[in-house]
């Protein structure tokens, strides 16, 4: 025991390597925390592409800071587990995530840890773990958004036709009856953004809520010298939003760049099967990179970084990783809401087609106006988005929550007490 309070980290994904937009947030929260804290995760781990799943990079390296344990996605090794859990949310009207997270190696260890161990605090680390809540029985809960879950499956639904609209439109049904269950009862909701925290007030009007933004490594991610050539965007296509941006963006968005005489190359980094890389790059002339290690090389060449997003929630680090690299920005209202955006200084915003296409035509074409929306961007995330400013605020507000006890204060990593 190292004398610090205790905090209970339980978290749907293992964060490392930090190459999602979920991973950079969690692996950044967990070392920030474990300046304060003694910590305990207990993380799931799944399959990324066709890679088999090997959690022992991602162990070695959060247990610099805390002691971790991961665990398998049951329902990813069997077809038949995956097609039960959606049977049992519809036969017992329940969300799916209730499912599809359902462990028995992990609720035994969470049970034991509970018996065993006295924690402070419990941090849960998105309401897809909504089923575990109930295990927590009277230890302060911080219930983390990464985005408001249930808006998330609203506005998937509207991109689908069918019964898959329908299928999606209960599920967000159900998760915000979840979210109504639970986030009342949580000690700190964490949002990512003003307009979160508003959506998830709506839905649970006394659920106590803290905006903790976002961040990027402002050192690591900053400006270079690249070729300034073609638009880039960063995702990985296992992700449904990804898939429609892609998709949306090949459609309705390309053509016009290139009925607009503009034939410079488009990159869509990150993982991919190759069958689909294929499809993209016979059909659109659009080349899917697959996974890379690191961005900052592509993105560092690229003219115009583009987010065609339609479906999503919470922030977009890809928009902060371009921001501090200097990158122009292009995207829709969705793919930059919850930001310190302003439409013309920061970034350019289009939401329909042809407006879309237009912006990106002029950032490939005026060099004047890349660098100003790219310098802007940088200035953003210098005065709101470094990690270290967030992480103070971060401190402030799981201190807040420890139960009063004689002698104990938590330190800040500068070692001043956090009040």
């Amino acid at each position: 025991m190292t004398g610090r309070p205790s905090l209970l980290f339980l978290c749907q994904t293992l964060p490392y390597p930090a190459d999602s937009g979920v991973a950079i947030r969690t692996y950044n929260v967990l070392r920030i925390l474990s300046s304060a804290f003694d910590i305990t995760a207990l993380c799931f781990y799944r399959r990324k592409g066709a890679e088999a799943p090997d959690p022992r990079p991602g162990l070695a390296k959060l247990g610099e800071f805390c002691r971790v344990e991961a665990f398998p996605v049951p329902q990813e090794h069997s077809v038949a587990r995956l097609a039960w859990n959606h049977l049992q949310g519809v036969a017992r009207d329940r969300v799916y995530a209730a499912f599809s997270y359902e462990s028995r190696a992990y609720t035994r260890r969470l049970t034991e840890l509970l018996r065993a161990r006295h924690f402070d605090l419990a941090h849960v680390d998105c309401m897809v773990l909504c089923r575990y809540f109930a295990l927590l029985g009277d230890l302060p809960v911080v219930a983390v958004h990464h985005n408001i879950e249930s808006a998330l499956l609203e506005r998937r639904a509207l991109v689908e036709r069918g019964w898959r609209r329908a299928y999606l439109a209960h599920q967000a049904r159900l998760m915000e009856r979840e979210e109504r269950r639970w986030c009342a009862r949580a000690a700190l909701n964490v949002v990512v953004s003003e307009a979160d925290r508003v959506r998830l007030q709506t839905i649970v009007p006394q659920a106590h809520c803290a905006i903790l933004p976002n961040g990027v490594d402002t050192i690591g991610f900053r400006p270079g010298v690249g070729r300034e050539d073609g638009m880039i965007y960063v995702g990985e296509m296992g992700w449904f939003p990804n898939q429609d941006a892609l998709q949306y963006f090949c459609d309705a968005i390309l053509p016009r760049v290139r009925a607009a005489g503009e034939q410079a190359p488009v990159r869509w980094v990150g993982r991919a099967s190759e069958a689909t890389r294929r499809t993209y790059r016979q059909r659109h002339d659009v080349e899917l990179t697959g996974y890379v290690p690191d961005i900052r090389p592509l993105v560092r060449d690229a003219a115009c970084y583009v987010v065609p997003l339609r479906v999503g929630g919470g922030t977009r680090v890809k928009i902060l990783d371009a921001w501090a690299m200097g990158k122009a920005v292009v995207s829709t209202s969705i793919g930059c809401e919850g930001l310190a955006v302003e439409d013309g200084r920061n970034i350019l915003i289009r939401d329909d087609p042809d407006g879309f296409a237009r912006a990106v035509c002029a950032v490939l074409r005026d060099g004047p106006l890349r660098q100003r929306l790219g310098a802007a961007g940088r200035r953003t995330v210098e005065d709101d988005y470094g990690w270290e400013q967030i992480g103070a605020a971060m401190l402030r507000s799981y201190a807040a929550l420890l139960p009063s006890a004689p002698g104990r204060q938590a330190r800040s990593p500068a070692g001043h007490a956090i009040v």
